[in-house]
């Protein structure tokens, strides 16, 4: 591994942002957006509008070049006024050339938003749903919105032009763009529950978590953790379990396991050499600790992805 925990987080979680279309607004207007297991990613072109979550809470004031990220566990409404029925997205034809809607009256378009999705379906641990907060609304002000402005840009651009290769480089710009979002994170840790990245965030237990993702099959002790971070054994442990949500030791068996349900689905590896890449000196010691955390043994869970990647009529 590496010693970036950030992308190693979003490479062993196998998110996948993909570019879905987006819609043009005018008048009175209303939709829903449903997260289904995904990251829901909504950047405002041009305009503004509300962002209304069903289950409740103050409505969210979205302005051009603002950029929201929703864990996807509750449906929200993007409109341009309280009060509007919304329609379901799944029920607004979209233009199949630019895989754009319009709302509202067309005549007026005064809005436009583009959209897209994380999908988590292979991050079997929730590694990223859990880090996140509910809600990540990153203002056309952070230092990160110029980026975030310009990538946004190409994708509208590979949007209208429809030249060869389009699709491919529309995910790999919305793939960048939730990269930028979690460095807003990063730099705006306040917001984020206890987990990983906001341990991440925390530049004293930064070179901790370094460590352990640059050796993770190192028999790391809390001592050698908590001289990486300048500390005392006593204040790492409660400063590191207050950021990630759990002791450093815990954080490590749970890296291990991901790294392993990565490795199981991806790879052939045998499962004893695999066992010794994440720290264990048998088998048994690794399977067993696989079940406890995963649910199942690794070679049951290995044969489960196998079966979910396989062509229909391979199986």
């Amino acid at each position: 591994m590496s010693v970036d925990p950030l992308s190693d987080a979003l490479a062993v979680a196998d998110a996948r942002s993909v570019f879905s279309g987006g819609f043009t607004a005018g008048g009175a207007w209303a939709i829903r957006l449903r997260g289904r297991d995904k990251l829901k990613v909504n950047a405002v072109v041009r305009g503004g509008c509300l962002l209304v979550r069903e289950a409740g809470g103050e409505p969210v004031k979205l302005s051009e070049g603002d950029v929201v990220v929703s864990d996807g566990r509750q449906s929200y409404v993007l409109c341009s006024a309280l009060g509007v029925e919304p329609v379901d997205s799944g029920d607004v034809p979209m233009e199949p050339g630019t895989r754009m809607a319009r709302l509202g009256r067309s005549e007026d378009e005064d809005v436009a938003c583009v959209s897209g999705h994380i999908d988590l379906s292979r991050d079997s641990g929730e590694l990223l749903r859990r880090a996140l907060p509910e809600l990540i609304h990153v203002r056309a002000d952070a230092a990160e919105a110029p980026v975030l402005r310009w990538l946004t840009g190409r994708l509208v651009t590979e949007m209208k032009m429809r030249r060869a290769g389009a699709e491919f480089a529309s995910d790999q710009l919305a793939q960048l763009m939730f990269v930028q979002v979690l460095r807003v994170c990063l730099s705006e840790s306040d917001g984020l529950p206890p987990g990983w990245l906001r341990a991440l965030a925390d530049e004293r237990l930064a070179p901790a978590l370094r460590l352990m993702h640059g050796d993770p099959g190192h028999p790391w002790q809390l001592g050698e953790l908590a001289r990486a971070a300048a500390m005392s054994r006593t204040t790492f442990a409660a400063r590191f379990k207050e950021a990630a949500g759990v002791p450093p030791l815990t954080y490590l068996l749970d890296w291990r396991m991901s790294l392993a349900a990565r490795a199981l689905r991806q790879d052939t590896v045998p499962i004893a050499a695999l066992a010794r890449s994440v720290g264990y000196t048998s088998e048994s010691a690794f399977s067993n600790a696989f079940k406890r955390s995963v649910g199942i043994s690794p070679r049951r869970y290995r044969e489960a992805a196998r079966s979910r990647s396989a062509p229909p009529d391979a199986r």
